[in-house]
């Protein structure tokens, strides 16, 4: 995978995972409502921060070992397969009707008495879904991204990151300005259309996989 294509397909995928109710969404709107705007790119910035030391820990210890013929392999197969039942639970929730804008999960009491910066990063932490994410498909993108070398990892980490931010400024500047700036119809079908393209990608990793 050539690099543009590394920001492109983490861009999507990153979408993908934001867009969903959870967490550090329900924290963007209810610290975007108390403070205003600027809360938004403060989550982020705080989760972005937490996942950059993921990386360099993961490269820093694993670097060696993710660059094995055989450990791609399994990390590839293990990815792709996460990424493939993501996108069919994804599509199957949207089309049976339970992911809805207005139906999100209440944060925790404690998370919105830390300044948004460290909120963003512990909200991400104490996600099981996150780890998740980040032990298949996050392990699967930074083996395609080392092949790259620097390069390729920073696209693929600006790439993910970029994904975050668009879309969590978009909903802080909503929240902050009282408008909807997107319906339930739209955003149902972006979804739809990230699932799909997340079966894709999970197709062509364990294609990847099975032929290293």
């Amino acid at each position: 995978m050539q690099i543009p294509a590394l920001f492109v397909t983490a861009f999507i995928v990153g979408l993908s995972g934001a867009m969903m109710p959870g967490p550090l969404l329900t924290l963007t709107i209810t610290e975007s409502a108390r403070r205003g705007f600027i809360a938004g790119p403060l989550i982020v910035l705080g989760h972005a921060i937490l996942e950059l030391i993921l990386v360099l820990a993961l490269l820093a210890g694993a670097a060696v070992y993710l660059s094995q013929p055989g450990v791609t392999r399994i990390i590839s197969i293990l990815g792709g397969g996460f990424l493939i039942y993501l996108g069919i639970i994804t599509v199957r929730d949207i089309l049976a009707g339970r992911v809805q804008l207005n139906n999100l999960e209440q944060p925790s009491s404690g998370t919105s008495r830390f300044h948004p910066v460290l909120g963003g990063a512990l909200i991400s932490l104490s996600n099981p879904y996150w780890s998740l994410w980040w032990a298949t498909i996050g392990l699967s993108y930074l083996t395609l991204a080392l092949q790259k070398g620097f390069p390729g990892v920073t696209s693929f980490y600006a790439g993910h990151i970029m994904a975050d931010l668009v879309w969590y400024l978009l909903i802080a500047a909503a929240i902050a300005g009282g408008r909807k700036f997107i319906n339930q119809k739209i955003y149902s079908a972006i979804l739809v259309l990230c699932g799909v393209f997340l079966v894709a990608l999970g197709i062509y990793f364990l294609y990847g996989g099975f032929l290293s």
